[in-house]
């Protein structure tokens, strides 16, 4: 099991890095997560909702993700309320009182129903904390870490963030919290996200050492140049995203931002350039503005348009191509109707209407699916008619369309509302789909940025080779070197006990 001192410490990458070593050294492995808090989702071919992090994690062990990997997801909607989701299916909506006090037992009997599962496929499970294992004010609450090491018999390996400071203080400080039983499980420390001297920190290793009497397994590099999804929104702030570029897309950091990574195939496209929006922040210079996904439309529509986003955006449609995914889609619609307050306690509202559309919300099922769609031609997007495009839905809205045309026909999945036969809408520039992961088509995204390349006076690239998903496998193969090289891999061997 790998743990940490605090979020963001680089759990996720480190079980990554380890899937992927083990994994090409020939071993069946998966990666496990009880429970995860993340807006980062993605639908398996299970049809179940899984954190992001897990589906990489996956992808680096060489295998199909499932929802035993991640059997717990929660998805907060407001606050101290989150979506429950058990076993890739939603179960409520809870507030953090009544799980921790009414629910913990079902969650733990899941989380161990899927721990099993796994134990009976795999030769090797790396196990992913969540946090941090001294939060001395939960650890009676635990479903992530200690308790899930106990369960699984697992020893841990503990990673320190060295890039914000701190990095000794943390270890100690999370040993001293820690009792002996849980203590006597870490077998191992890394350092992780180091710039600098080694040299310098030789002697800080060596007295920490002696301070917890557990060895610091090896120290790994901050390298900036790995291409690997994003596990949480908080890590946008953080982001570095390309500037200075002859093109700029302008995408709004809702406050409940969900599914983030359908923006990053873009970012990596020549001449684009990506400008987060935090709310409060000028749209400014843009090409073009993406809304992306929100675990809750009405609520991120309302502050977009407390802050004046709402009038800019329907004058910069005129000029430059709008395009919305899912909660960002619905907030294109001329309404969005909520009479049994699903959503948010503002029940209806009206919508931005650039797109001739309504949504619906009701007391039905979340709609969670991997899909495929023709793209009808609609719009913007003529050239592209007749192509095929896919992606996975995560939504609870249903939407009708008016007088906008729709953007696919679906041919697997769900789309605008069960059995519509259709999924999206387009009018003019401004175009929506429910599809996450519509940019990950490059066809679709190489068309769509290419559009951006002509209305600047830009030769258009066409369609070219695609290196985004060589560029994810690449990283997640450097991580994996990186790892093997910085870390002692002996003493790892020695906790599984494998050669």
């Amino acid at each position: 099991m790998v743990q940490g001192t605090s979020s963001s410490a680089g759990k996720s990458v480190v079980v990554a890095a380890l899937c992927r070593i083990f994994s090409k050294r020939g071993y069946k492995v998966a990666p496990f997560k009880s429970q995860n808090m993340s807006l980062n989702s993605y639908t398996t071919s299970e049809n179940a909702e899984i954190a992001m992090a897990q589906v990489l994690q996956a992808e680096a062990a060489g295998v199909e993700p499932s929802y035993h990997m991640n059997p717990i997801l929660l998805k907060p909607k407001e606050d101290f309320i989150s979506q429950v989701i058990v076993h890739g299916k939603p179960v409520e909506d809870m507030n953090f009182y009544y799980y921790q006090n009414n629910y913990r037992k079902k969650a733990l009997e899941a989380i161990k129903t899927s721990l099993d599962v796994l134990k009976g496929e795999y030769e090797i499970i790396v196990i992913e904390g969540a946090g941090s294992p001294a939060e001395i004010n939960m650890l009676d609450k635990d479903l992530a870490n200690m308790k899930i090491a106990e369960i699984a018999d697992a020893d841990v390996i503990l990673v320190a963030d060295i890039d914000k400071g701190g990095v000794f203080a943390s270890i100690a400080g999370t040993f001293a919290l820690l009792d002996e039983k849980d203590r006597n499980r870490i077998k191992g420390i890394i350092i992780n996200k180091f710039r600098g001297n080694l040299d310098i920190l030789i002697p800080g290793i060596q007295q920490i050492e002696e301070i917890v009497g557990v060895p610091v397994l090896g120290v790994v590099p901050y390298d900036e140049s790995l291409k690997l999804p994003e596990e949480d929104s908080a890590s946008l702030s953080e982001r570095k995203y390309s500037k200075n570029q002859k093109i700029t897309v302008g995408v709004m950091r809702l406050p409940r931002i969900a599914n983030f990574t359908d923006i990053d195939p873009i970012e990596y496209e020549p001449d684009i350039g990506i400008k987060l929006i935090e709310m409060g922040d000028e749209i400014g210079n843009v090409d073009a503005i993406i809304l992306p996904g929100t675990r809750n439309t009405i609520n991120d529509l309302l502050i977009m348009e407390a802050k004046g986003y709402v009038n800019e955006i329907i004058q910069l449609s005129h000029e430059i191509p709008v395009f919305g995914i899912c909660g960002g889609y619905q907030m294109l619609g001329v309404k969005i109707i909520d009479e049994t307050l699903k959503e948010s306690k503002f029940g209806s509202i009206k919508g931005i209407g650039l797109l001739d559309t309504k949504t619906r919300f009701e007391r039905i099922d979340k709609i969670i699916t991997q899909s495929r769609a023709e793209i009808l031609g609609n719009g913007i997007f003529a050239d592209l008619k007749g192509d095929f495009v896919t992606g996975y839905e995560l939504h609870e809205g249903t939407t009708t369309i008016g007088e906008s045309k729709p953007m696919f026909k679906v041919v697997e999945g769900c789309g605008n509302y069960p059995n519509s036969g259709y999924d999206g809408a387009v009018s003019g520039c401004t175009a929506g789909t429910y599809f996450h992961g519509i940019f990950h088509n490059f066809k679709f995204r190489r068309f769509f940025t290419d559009y951006l390349r002509i209305s600047n006076g830009l030769e258009a690239l066409g369609f070219a080779e695609d290196n985004f998903e060589d560029l994810k496998r690449f990283s997640l193969d450097k991580l994996a070197k990186i790892v093997e090289e910085n870390v002692d891999m002996n003493i790892v061997d020695g906790i599984l006990d494998r050669p």
